[in-house]
């Protein structure tokens, strides 16, 4: 298996720690991006490991999702890939997560 980030799952990512920059420090900013992506590597030994995401279900794609802390990492798996497709910050209205 191979993970792949999408361009709108790094511009999700750095848009988080953007907004978390002003309120957290360095170090505890860089605790919040590795353990993202952690958390996204667990996908490799487990790719099914995450429940179906039910806002994106009307897409019909298998959209399936993990959560950690505050952070759902949306992905699909194609094959031997892997797709994180979003990174989103639980803590925003799901409904966005729709368009």
């Amino acid at each position: 298996m191979k993970l792949v980030y999408t361009e709108q799952a790094l511009n999700s990512l750095e848009d988080i720690l953007y907004f978390m920059a002003s309120k957290v420090s360095r170090k505890k900013l860089s605790l919040i991006r590795n353990r993202i992506l952690d958390a996204a590597d667990t996908l490799l030994k487990q790719p099914l490991q995450g429940a179906e995401e039910p806002y994106l279900k009307h897409l019909s794609l298998g959209h399936r999702r993990i959560i950690d802390g505050n952070y759902k990492i949306i992905y699909r798996v194609i094959g031997e890939y892997i797709y994180i497709t979003d990174i989103f910050d639980t803590r925003q209205d799901p409904d966005k997560m729709k368009s």
